[in-house]
């Protein structure tokens, strides 16, 4: 499970963030008729955060180079 944290603290960290920005987002910017999609519930600002969140994490993730010949 450690190892599984490690190897994804980026996607994690992301998600996270994104989920914080998301809740942040509808609280403070919303929605103020409740017929937007995305922010007219806390729950469903807050899973589109994570989603990008955890897409914006995985920008920062480092691969590792298998191939000796591209180094």
């Amino acid at each position: 499970m450690i190892q599984i944290i490690k190897n994804n603290w980026t996607y994690i960290a992301g998600a996270i963030a994104g989920a914080i920005g998301g809740y942040l987002y509808w609280k403070y910017v919303g929605c103020s008729t409740g017929t937007c999609p995305i922010t007219s519930s806390p729950l469903s600002s807050s899973i589109y955060g994570i989603l990008l969140g955890t897409l914006f994490g995985g920008i920062f993730k480092k691969t590792k180079n298998n191939n000796p010949k591209e180094s």
